[in-house]
């Protein structure tokens, strides 16, 4: 007993330390799936890859040619592109029509989804009698909408090296026939409204003055209110750089911060303006130095104070975030930056508006079951190179709080497990087996080689922010060498604990890519939402949804009275209300997002609910003359389209 004591008297800071250090780690390790519990959730889905049409005009390349200044470091310059969205660009009714744009030879391609028939032969989008220089220009994105409010879908498509391009179809076809499930869609039983082609589209500019612009991320949304929908552009490089000319002598600049970079390209908004004669949008001025020069890659919008007017987040590189509340009237813009509040134990990057990390992608949904939408941004969160974190901003439900400028959001991406994963881009919610939970997809990855290059880059990033603006400072990254290149796309399932584990190597989605855009969509009208996953130097893929047994299934295509036509209704909010009490929510969005656009149908899964059972939906929107206007409805499980007008012209379901 002596001994012990005295064992005690000399050991005893070194076992309390020893005690400590053990409790910290039992804490610190992440929950662990026991293998029933895994396969059981991942017996859940079932997916089938097909590779996206191409049209074969040009050989591939790796790598973009750059400014002279920028050819040591090619391979960063190269390293987004690749982009997809889906919509019913045809007419017929599915959301079975793919826009993507193939880095590899900088085609903009539309074509039929794989498996739903060969309706039309894939094309290309080219400006054709605009000014376009492609040496030194590169498509980056394409955005389904209907931009001269005729009823049938356009195409916007989005570029470094000019502004961008609307792609008007013209003609028209008679709009948004009744929905077609896969049956009908294998059995040819429903003619194709319109045979497209690249004659279908008439490329018109959408600003007076074409510049330089290096747009990443775009989407339609109606900022003020007036019942029509404008653009937001996220740009990344500086307006009028010349990244991508080969021929340059100018000597170009890098971002001047790895954590409060101000000097890349402008974010603007691009208001709506009647014109008889042509499609008009007027540029419009109305941010802070600090939200007008971030380096953009992601743009997202959403009613996230229930007035019907949508607040704006952009996801920026090397830098804070922004979250923009809409103070707007028609007309006349107007918004107020909100920051989140910090807590007592919250890391100050964790706190809405004050990050320092890498926002890459950002999407919108209710993941707590309050009502209120939830917010998901990527980052770089890279095990043993940039262990930054992923953003699951969580809605306390204080919305009053937006009108003191404060965003009512704590981030719970660890405790949830959304936390980490590698380095992010897109990021989207979709409920795949229709069981009420929404899964979480993430493009991930920069550039696959065989020399690893983390070092340099953790040496350059450590370094003086004054040099790192100056290119003969960055370290060579070319063809060849790898940042975070063999990573997989996560596919998060939420488990009995809350949390979300990543399935992809359970369901076979774990292949290697590097990916940038995902889209989604219930593509053959079977009741389950499809994607595809858009990656950059490599083949991109449609998955198939093919899972057995999913729930009960909400489908809504709204659809708004334009004159005596039908548009898409971005903006609509939706809340579905089950027999168990619980609240679904979502809204229609313009392109959320870095570069992947879904469809915008609303895919409510409602789990259990019974396919006899009737639901209350509450539906609010603002008709094209600015005015709010709620309806009450009551929908059987399946698919609805709702016709959403005025006063004059209540709404209707078929």
């Amino acid at each position: 007993m002596r001994n012990l004591k005295r064992a005690i008297k000399r050991y005893g800071k070194h076992i309390l330390a020893f005690t400590v250090i053990m409790i910290l780690f039992a804490f610190s390790r992440l929950p662990v799936l026991s293998a029933t519990e895994r396969a059981t959730m991942a017996s859940r889905f079932e997916f089938t890859r097909f590779p996206l049409p191409e049209v074969v005009e040009k050989p591939y390349h790796q790598l973009r040619e750059v400014n002279p200044s920028l050819e040591h470091i090619s391979g960063w310059i190269s390293a987004v592109g690749a982009a997809v969205a889906l919509n019913d660009l045809d007419g017929d009714g599915l959301d079975n029509d793919v826009c993507y744009v193939e880095p590899r030879n900088d085609q903009v391609i539309v074509a039929p989804v794989p498996g739903t028939g060969d309706r039309y032969a894939p094309f290309t989008l080219f400006p054709a009698n605009l000014p376009y220089d492609p040496v030194t220009t590169a498509p980056m994105g394409c955005l389904p909408g209907d931009m001269n409010e005729d009823g049938v879908m356009d195409l916007l498509v989005y570029y470094w090296g000019r502004t961008p391009v609307a792609f008007i179809k013209a003609g028209g076809n008679p709009p948004y026939p009744p929905r077609r499930g896969r049956q009908e869609a294998e059995g040819e039983k429903h003619r194709t409204l319109l045979s497209l082609n690249g004659d279908n589209y008439l490329p018109q500019e959408i600003v007076f003055t074409v510049e330089k612009w290096y747009t990443n991320a775009a989407t339609f949304s109606d900022l003020d209110g007036d019942g029509h929908h404008d653009l937001i552009i996220g740009n990344y490089f500086p307006d009028n750089s010349e990244i991508i000319d080969p021929y340059s002598s100018k000597i170009e600049q890098m971002q001047d911060s790895m954590t409060r970079a101000y000097n890349g390209g402008k974010n603007r908004v691009l208001l709506w303006r009647k014109d008889p004669n042509k499609l008009a949008y007027e540029d419009i001025n109305i941010f802070d130095k600090l939200t007008t020069y971030g380096w953009t890659l992601a743009v997202g919008t959403a009613d996230l104070d229930g007035d019907l007017l949508p607040e704006i987040y952009f996801a920026n590189d090397f830098g804070p975030d922004r979250l923009l509340h809409n103070q707007s009237k028609p007309g006349h813009l107007k918004f107020a930056q909100l920051q989140g509040e910090k807590g007592l134990t919250t890391p100050n990057s964790k706190v809405l508006g004050h990050d320092s990390f890498k926002g890459m992608g950002v999407d919108f949904g209710d993941i707590n079951h309050d009502g209120f939408l939830d917010i998901y941004v990527s980052n770089i969160a890279d095990e043993y190179a940039l262990e930054e974190s992923h953003f699951l901003f969580t809605s306390t439900g204080e919305s009053d709080k937006i009108k003191q400028g404060i965003a009512p959001y704590k981030d719970e991406s660890e405790a949830l497990g959304l936390s980490r994963s590698g380095w992010g881009w897109e990021t989207k919610f979709a409920d795949f087996d229709n069981d009420g939970e929404l899964e979480a997809l993430q493009a991930t990855g920069f550039r696959k080689g065989e020399i690893y290059r983390w070092p340099e880059l953790q040496e350059l990033a450590l370094g003086n922010d004054q040099l790192l603006k100056v290119t003969k400072s960055w370290f060579k990254f070319q063809d060849g060498d790898d940042l975070s290149g063999h990573q997989h796309n996560p596919f998060f399932v939420r488990a009995t604990d809350g949390r979300y584990y990543d399935l992809a190597r359970d369901l076979g989605l774990d292949e290697p890519y590097v990916t940038r855009g995902i889209a989604t969509a219930d593509v053959d009208g079977d009741g389950d939402l499809d994607f595809v996953f858009a990656n950059q130097w490599e083949d991109s893929y449609f998955y198939r949804n093919d899972s057995q047994n999913t729930g009960a299934f909400l489908d809504l295509k709204l659809l708004r009275y334009s004159n005596d036509s039908l548009s898409e209704a971005i903006g609509v909010s939706v809340t579905v209300s089950l027999p168990d009490g619980q609240k679904l929510v979502a809204q229609v969005d313009g392109g959320n997002g870095h570069s992947g656009v879904r469809s915008s149908r609303l895919h409510f899964g409602l789990g259990k609910v019974k396919k006899d059972a009737v639901l209350p939906v509450e539906v609010q929107w603002r008709d094209t003359q600015g005015q709010p206007h709620h309806t009450s409805l009551l929908l059987a499980p399946g698919s609805h389209r709702v016709s959403l007008g005025s006063t004059a012209k209540p709404a209707s379901v078929s």
